[in-house]
């Protein structure tokens, strides 16, 4: 479809193309609870907006800055008591739509692991992170030449713009990098990553049991914030959406540090 001499996309044209990036992971996870679009906005997208979280603040963001559909990595949380309904309203009132994708981002060539490898400088990329039994399998890359754990933990800093948290459990220099972006505190992870010979194991979220399990087993862990561990395979899917409708106007909404 040729608007303004560009080529701009439709609804139907959107949900094909996701359909090709994902292909058989659509069909793995369930539509509602791990993907969907809610279809509030104009059929013909001019402006995509992309987060990783969606909140009532984001979608007025959203709104002052013109956007037809929002491209998340969550839905509103359940358990954030009441936030679903009013982004849903705050959706339908200004008119815009909203796509969001879970696991399928997760577990995606281009999607969240991958990218933040490639954000970090990690271009050897052995494993993806993949769902076995319900839970994630940690992705696995090495850098070319080791690097000090000193110098990783400034590159993560520097990469997700913000704060992180690292314990230095080995004197080991760092080749091999365990991660699972987000909530990746579970010790079964550590123990992957520890299993698969990583040096250092990157997540975006931890609790005492990480902590300890870290230090028990020697594994150096760097622990960024949850939302933005993640924004990259959000960033990475919506580059993807661009490639294909280039004339596509594509921006981040701002997020909040507070974690």
């Amino acid at each position: 479809m040729l608007i303004n001499g560009g080529i701009r996309v439709n609804i139907e044209q959107f949900s094909v193309l996701i359909e090709k990036l994902f292909g058989g992971l659509l069909k793995q996870f369930d539509n509602g609870e791990e993907f969907a679009f809610y279809n509030y906005g104009p059929d013909l997208i001019r402006r995509i907006g992309y987060a990783t979280n969606i909140t009532p603040e984001l979608i007025e963001q959203a709104a002052q800055k013109k956007v037809d559909l929002i491209v998340t990595h969550y839905d509103a949380w359940d358990f954030v008591f009441g936030m679903k309904e009013e982004c849903h309203k705050l959706l339908a009132s200004f008119g815009i739509s909203h796509f969001f994708v879970h696991l399928p981002l997760d577990y995606a060539e281009f999607g969240t692991c991958t990218s933040l490898f490639k954000a970090l400088g990690i271009n050897n990329v052995i494993q993806q992170s993949i769902d076995i039994e319900g839970r994630s399998l940690p992705g696995i890359g090495e850098f070319e030449f080791p690097i000090s754990f000193q110098e990783l933990s400034e590159r993560v800093s520097t990469v997700l713009s913000e704060n992180i948290k690292s314990w230095k459990n080995s004197e080991k220099p760092i080749t091999r990098v365990g991660i699972i972006t987000g909530a990746g505190n579970s010790t079964k992870s550590l123990r992957d990553a520890h299993y698969s010979e990583c040096d250092v194991y990157i997540t975006g979220e931890k609790i005492l049991y990480t902590i300890q399990y870290a230090k028990f087993i020697k594994m150096n862990l760097i622990v960024g914030s949850h939302t933005f561990t993640e924004i990259f395979g959000v960033k990475s899917l919506s580059e993807k959406i661009k490639e294909k409708y280039d004339s596509l106007e594509i921006i981040e909404l701002v997020e909040d540090h507070f974690e």
